[in-house]
């Protein structure tokens, strides 16, 4: 770098003044509080020693884990040990939902999974994006909801903002950036509407999903 960016010193009455272009120490400084940012620190810690390493069959454990950093969790939850958590306290879970193996939950803000509800392997939930418009790029959060009984197939992207509607699939290698309707099957990047999701009766009959006693709740 050359010294008319660096900018030049020169003495002017017995004082060192400092002449020329002057840049902020850290002009992109981080949108987390001190303590957001301990708290993540411990729990990346605990993950690494204590979550990562525990055997496959051991839910009870990390649901025990993430509960004692915040996270709201219901009964027979299962999170697997290869699968991320950015910040435990933005997760809630329902009866019997479950994130997949080496599934990444950006959780910047909220991410809520109904009951029932599975985000298979390699997925990535995102909550987080930057203003592109602005040149300090300034972070940019929206929580995401995925309805009870959804599915969320492998290596799926879901962005900010995006409401996964209850009974909804969502087909594997998707990107979805739009909010995606109850009992329908979406795909492709972007997600885009495929059919109606039937469901079966024990017998091989399909039936609507109102006609579903559980579907109805």
């Amino acid at each position: 770098m050359d010294a008319g960016r660096r900018g030049s010193s020169r003495v002017r009455q017995g004082r060192l003044v400092r002449v020329g272009p002057s840049f902020p120490r850290n002009p992109f400084p981080s949108p987390h509080s001190l303590k957001n940012r301990l708290a993540r620190a411990l729990w990346q810690l605990v993950w690494l020693t204590l979550f990562r390493p525990s055997p496959r069959v051991f839910h009870g454990w990390r649901r025990l884990l993430l509960r004692s950093f915040g996270a709201k969790l219901g009964r027979g939850v299962h999170v697997y040990p290869s699968a991320k958590v950015w910040a435990p306290w933005n997760l809630e879970m329902g009866h019997h939902s479950c994130l997949g193996p080496c599934v990444d939950c950006y959780n910047v803000d909220r991410v809520k999974l109904g009951e029932f509800s599975t985000v298979s392997q390699y997925s990535y939930l995102c909550t987080a994006t930057h203003n592109y418009q602005d040149f300090s790029m300034p972070l940019i959060t929206k929580p995401i909801e995925l309805g009870a009984r959804s599915w969320i197939a492998a290596d799926v992207f879901v962005g900010p903002g995006v409401c996964i509607g209850e009974g909804a699939v969502v087909g594997a290698r998707s990107a979805v950036f739009r909010d995606v309707e109850p009992w329908t099957v979406v795909g492709g990047n972007p997600a885009r509407f495929l059919k109606r999701r039937e469901l079966q009766s024990g017998k091989g009959v399909r039936l609507d999903a109102s006609a579903d006693p559980v579907a109805r709740g």
